[in-house]
């Protein structure tokens, strides 16, 4: 049992959808950042998708692809990411944390190495877009073995011929992408995503949490209703781009975990 799966069983045993919040660490810089990270939990945030900065952030609209910039810019590597979790944990041992990038950063570090930095540092989870299933044993597979769930995404063009494959070594959660295009593209729509939702709920036991799309408290609120909880990106990552005080992002981010926790 990981913090995701503790997570969920406790979610479960309170009758609550989940709400996961996504931000880019070191953005706009490294106090901010930590500042916003360990205050969403108190804002109502189940788990935590951190962004590990990376040049070509391919799955990524420009709201986050800037924001990876400002962070790259303002120095953040991997090991100050893994750095920010760390003094995270000295505060924080429960809430789980998902991180989110690139294969190439991790291929540069060797797996092994990245996947040992990883579980001392305190992550939970990874989410890698460009590795598909049939790339398992490059990541995946060693990722589940040091404890790690990894998350596979599935998209509205993930058909059902397609979709048990990536299914097969997805633990954790299901991430579902509620819109093609990239993260902030388009407005989320419950009712189109329902029945994907339930679909995917057919083939797996696994919760699955929708993104993409989701900037509101209504929006969270609709989208959590029909599925296992919902992840808000780039609606936060906006208010934190704006310039706004780590106080004010957390305010917003409690009135979408509002939200979320009513569907």
């Amino acid at each position: 049992m990981t913090r995701i799966d503790d997570t969920f069983a406790r979610l479960r045993a309170e009758k609550r959808k989940a709400f996961v919040a996504y931000m880019m660490g070191g953005d706009p810089d490294t106090e901010t950042s930590l500042k916003v990270m360990q205050g969403l939990p108190g804002a109502g945030v189940d788990i935590i998708e951190l962004g590990m900065p990376f040049t070509d952030p391919m799955a990524d609209g420009s709201t986050i692809q800037l924001a990876g910039q400002r962070a790259l810019d303002g120095g953040m590597t991997m090991d100050k990411v893994l750095d920010m979790v760390r003094a995270f944990r000295a505060g924080d041992a429960t809430t789980p944390i998902v991180l989110m990038g690139y294969y190439n950063p991790i291929y540069a570090r060797g797996v092994d190495r990245f996947l040992a930095d990883a579980v001392l540092a305190g992550i939970d989870g990874l989410i890698v877009v460009d590795l598909p299933p049939e790339e398992d044993s490059e990541l995946c597979l060693p990722a589940q073995a040091a404890g790690m769930n990894f998350i596979r995404l599935a998209t509205p063009t993930t058909d059902d011929k397609r979709l048990p494959k990536v299914l097969q070594n997805t633990s954790g959660f299901v991430y579902y992408v509620s819109v093609t295009g990239t993260t902030g593209a388009a407005a989320a729509q419950a009712g189109d995503v329902a029945p994907e939702v339930a679909r995917i709920k057919a083939a797996t036991d696994l919760p699955v949490i929708v993104g993409f799309g989701i900037s509101t408290p209504e929006t969270a609120q609709s989208i959590a209703s029909v599925a296992d909880g919902c992840v808000v990106g780039s609606a936060i990552v906006k208010e934190i781009g704006a310039g706004k005080s780590a106080a004010e992002v957390l305010a917003f981010v409690a009135t979408l975990a509002e939200g979320a926790h009513r569907g």
